[in-house]
């Protein structure tokens, strides 16, 4: 069994190694697991050429994880138990092949997966404390990979992960070490998506820190700065920090980048600031509201995306909203333009922005112009949620001008708005509700939600806790109610003359 390990290390090519390997652990497990866990100085010359051996062997892996298929194999030979015992090793010339093997291994789902279940989380956390900066470089990438998942984002930090990766921030020593930067900065973007990462990071003064590697010259590691940002920024306390670190004229300079990822980061991370007022005047100073409008004739479909959400706090916090829209040239030519999409993230964003700028009714009445209500009423037979509950606000918004009222039931827009209502999602039923209530203004339309069967659900809504369902779901039963107590009244006069 020895010579097939040694075999393994000296070939480096075939899958049909991984087996072998495995054999060769089993039978010798137990001595093996010894010889990893002791010093080198403490071993007998018998017991280094098996560590030797090891070494060989964890570097040969390294080299075989380039390939998606012998990632596979190597799944399938029950080589991640293997991984998670040599990770366990105090010699550094183990683990460093080891760690790098599974940072490839760590881009596919089912090996994320393999290594939460293991428990190999603890150990990359131990050795992202080392003083090894090539292995540091390998843990932090692989917590980058793997920390897609909510359990794995929990693992890191119960295992102690945020600090080390905080710490890497701190360093400017290793500044100049891009795939270690790029690593721990990835880390720490993919940890904060958890609400309870961001609250430790707090306490670390991450956002601080954050904003210093805003000057950074990598692309990469400048997304995955904005994008830690972008989660961190979505508390109050932060957008404060951002605010006075001086972070936001630094991130309003990174528009006039054309590295599309990074772009897709920056647009979120300046959505959540601009929820803030103060942060707001500060980017209205900056003309931010200009570069981030820019952003929706980018290529990209999640930079245009992004960017179309992230002009709704702009549009809605502006000190002058209306006359800002209406100052951008070609601005909501543009918006209207993009409901030709073909993108559903596209569409839902810029329905999200029309119903914030048709707010204002000078900009409504240009909207009207721009035939919006006609793009609008092309994506009402749609089954996507998200698409759902901004298109019925857009409508909600821009019914209420001439005749779109009544022009938006010629359309037929009314029935499929009405099946909207059957989502299981609560936020769609209120933009649906909003806009119920506005189309049932015209009497033709109620006539039409009534022979949908709208009023039952209406009447459900209004038993909802949400306030704003409330108010629409009862407005719209009022016009429903309203015309039916006409059309009796009508009857009965009839039938008096």
């Amino acid at each position: 069994m020895s010579a097939r390990f040694a075999w393994l290390a000296n070939t480096c090519a075939s899958a049909a190694a991984f087996p072998s390997w495995s054999i060769c652990w089993t039978s010798k497990r137990g001595s093996i697991v010894s010889i990893l866990q002791t010093p080198r100085n403490q071993l007998t010359t018998e017991e280094i050429e098996f560590l030797d051996m090891a070494r060989a062997g964890s570097r040969a892996l390294w080299t075989l994880a380039d390939s998606k298929h012998n990632m596979e194999q190597m799944r399938k030979s029950g080589i991640v138990p293997l991984m998670a015992n040599l990770l366990k090793s105090v010699h550094i010339d183990v683990v460093i092949p080891i760690m790098g093997t599974v940072k490839k291994c760590s881009s596919e789902p089912k090996f994320q997966l393999a290594i939460t279940t293991e428990g190999m989380i603890a150990d990359i956390v131990t050795h992202l404390n080392s003083e090894n900066i090539d292995l540091k470089v390998e843990c932090s990438t692989a917590l980058y990979k793997c920390a897609f998942d909510a359990t794995t984002r929990d693992l890191v930090r119960e295992a102690g992960g945020l600090a080390p990766l905080v710490s890497i921030l701190k360093d400017k020593s290793v500044r100049d070490n891009k795939p270690l930067i790029r690593g721990a900065t990835g880390a720490i973007w993919m940890c904060a998506m958890s609400d309870e990462n961001v609250e430790q990071l707090d306490d670390m003064n991450v956002v601080h820190h954050l904003v210093g590697l805003l000057s950074d010259e990598c692309d990469e590691v400048l997304t995955n700065v904005t994008g830690a940002l972008s989660e961190c920024v979505r508390f109050k306390q932060n957008r404060k920090a951002v605010l006075n670190s001086n972070g936001l004229p630094a991130m309003v300079a990174l528009l006039n980048s054309s590295h599309a990822p990074l772009l897709e980061n920056l647009a979120t991370a300046i959505k959540e600031c601009a929820e803030d007022p103060e942060s707001m005047r500060i980017l209205e100073q900056l003309d931010a509201v200009r570069l981030v409008w820019s952003l929706l004739k980018n290529t990209s479909p999640r930079v245009q995306a992004n960017a179309a959400y992230a002009i709704c706090p702009c549009v809605r916090n502006a000190t002058d909203s209306a006359e800002l829209v209406r100052s951008l040239v070609g601005a909501m030519e543009l918006v209207v333009g993009l409901l030709k999409s073909k993108e559903i993230m596209v569409l839902s964003a810029v329905c999200a922005a029309i119903a914030t700028i048709a707010l204002d009714q000078t900009n409504l009445a240009i909207l009207t112009d721009l035939r919006v209500i006609y793009k609008l009423a092309d994506l009402v037979n749609t089954t996507d949620d998200m698409l759902r509950m901004n298109l019925a606000a857009a409508v909600a918004a821009c019914a209420c001008f001439g005749n779109n009222t009544e022009e938006l039931g010629r359309l037929r827009t009314v029935t499929p708005i009405v099946t909207y209502m059957t989502s299981e999602n609560p936020l769609v039923h209120r933009t649906t509700a909003m806009a119920l209530e506005k189309l049932s203004m015209d009497p033709q339309n109620c006539i039409t939600m009534h022979q949908s069967g709208v009023v039952p659900f209406l009447l459900e809504c209004i038993g909802s806790t949400n306030k704003e369902l409330q108010l629409a779901a009862a407005g719209c039963l009022r016009n429903i109610r309203e015309l039916a107590l006409r059309a009796e009244e009508y009857m009965l006069k009839i039938d008096d003359d």
